[in-house]
């Protein structure tokens, strides 16, 4: 069994559609988990003031769940076992005060621990009180807060772990979810070197095995059955190169995400401004150079505690007097709006945010009624409050390069931008 599926991971890795390259690899993964252990903290302190409310629908978990499940298809519908249900009144994390600062103590002592085995204990904890509804689907929260000790839990993942190892985890029940949990670590152990500490990368192989994209070894010794599933291994392989050459021919011509930035780092440098590049985005190729070529390579001093939040932020402009904020951008080419508004309401709570600075989302021009629609969302309130702008791809295409040449301050992006 462990020489075959050393085969199946390799295969996998090398497939451009497995989940290994398309959210694993994915330059946005990373990219929102601090705003969203930060938004789950948020939650946790709501509810321990009271004033988390008794529904889910524009609630700050419905805004940090929706995040989550943006983390394209090995999170999708991450965000089911948190909707209510009326009829039958789950999950009970809602109505039920007591349970609602259970789910709270869950959220916070994970956040807390400094052990694996604080955060099992966490959850063996929130087991006895066997709350209706809140099972090993929080665990998709968990992972976010710690990524090398909680495997993620969807049907999916259950049934490619059954499906490799012969088990019968059941869902919905937090004694399997542990049970599972050790042998997902034993797996990942003995194939680390070809996985990862991260346990999202044995989490997406699961998940694809329990898809049906790819078969699981026969853990028979039949060299019929072990044949049979190369040549099942090899057609996927196959299908899986030619969906990646017709996704190449559709990209071409398309506005990327890079080439935003590429243009709001020249205007930004252009108008007077130091310019921060994302670090995780510091080093990709754009002209003859990369991203960041004579952009910051530290963040002032004075950031202080916003420092965390605008690293990440996709373009920031600072005032190379004051060395403070002037704006940031964040450019939503295809992913949900969430995580960009998540990310602005990072850098707004951590505070460096100054009377003129200006928060920009930066969006495909068909976008607009998504990010005005998202930015009414009461959990978004903070943001709005700040003014927050919509920047469509065509006005600042159409217009960069005459604001480059006679524009002065951010006043020229604000007549192009509109609040929504």
């Amino acid at each position: 069994m462990h020489e075959h599926l050393a085969v199946l991971i390799d295969r996998w890795k090398s497939d451009p559609h497995s989940t290994y390259n398309s959210w694993f690899l994915w330059d946005q993964r990373l990219k929102n988990f601090r705003s969203i252990r930060r938004g789950l903290a948020q939650v946790a302190r709501e509810i321990e003031a009271g004033t988390f409310g008794n529904a889910y629908r524009g609630s700050t978990l419905e805004t940090v769940v929706g995040s989550i499940a943006e983390q394209r298809q090995i999170f999708k519908g991450a965000d089911h076992a948190f909707l209510w249900k009326p009829k039958l009144r789950i999950p009970d994390i809602y109505e039920n005060p007591a349970n609602q600062k259970a789910f709270a103590h869950l959220l916070t002592s994970c956040d807390c621990c400094d052990t694996a085995e604080g955060v099992v204990e966490a959850i063996r904890r929130i087991d006895a009180i066997q709350i209706k509804g809140l099972g090993p689907a929080a665990a998709n929260l968990l992972y976010f807060i710690h990524p090398t000790w909680v495997v993620p839990f969807n049907t999916a993942i259950v049934k490619g772990y059954n499906a490799l190892t012969g088990s019968h985890v059941k869902l919905g029940r937090w004694d399997h979810y542990l049970t599972m949990r050790e042998g997902v670590l034993r797996l990942n152990g003995e194939h680390r070197t070809r996985l990862s500490n991260d346990l999202g990368a044995i989490a997406g192989l699961l998940f694809d095995v329990g898809s049906g994209r790819y078969a699981a070894p026969p853990r028979e010794d039949d060299q019929a059955s072990h044949a049979a599933w190369e040549i099942d291994l090899q057609r996927v392989r196959e299908e899986s190169a030619s969906a990646h050459k017709q996704w190449l021919a559709q990209r071409e011509g398309d506005t990327t995400h890079t080439e935003v930035q590429g243009w709001l780092r020249d205007l930004g440098k252009a108008l007077g401004f130091d310019v921060w590049v994302a670090a995780n985005d510091r080093n990709r190729s754009y002209g003859a150079g990369r991203l960041y070529d004579g952009c910051l390579d530290q963040l002032p001093p004075q950031i202080n505690g916003a420092a965390d939040a605008v690293r990440l932020i996709d373009v920031v402009w600072l005032d190379p007097a004051s060395r403070r904020v002037k704006a940031a951008f964040e450019v939503e080419h295809s992913t949900t709006i969430y995580s960009g508004i998540v990310r602005m309401l990072d850098l707004a709570l951590d505070g460096d945010m100054g009377s003129e600075s200006t928060l920009f989302l930066v969006a495909p021009d068909e976008r607009r009624q998504e990010v005005a629609q998202q930015l009414r969302r009461p959990a978004f309130s903070r943001v709005a409050d700040l003014g927050i702008r919509y920047l469509p791809y065509g006005e600042l295409k159409d217009h960069r390069q005459a604001i480059q040449r006679f524009g002065a301050g951010i006043k020229p992006l604000l007549e192009v931008s509109t609040v929504l």
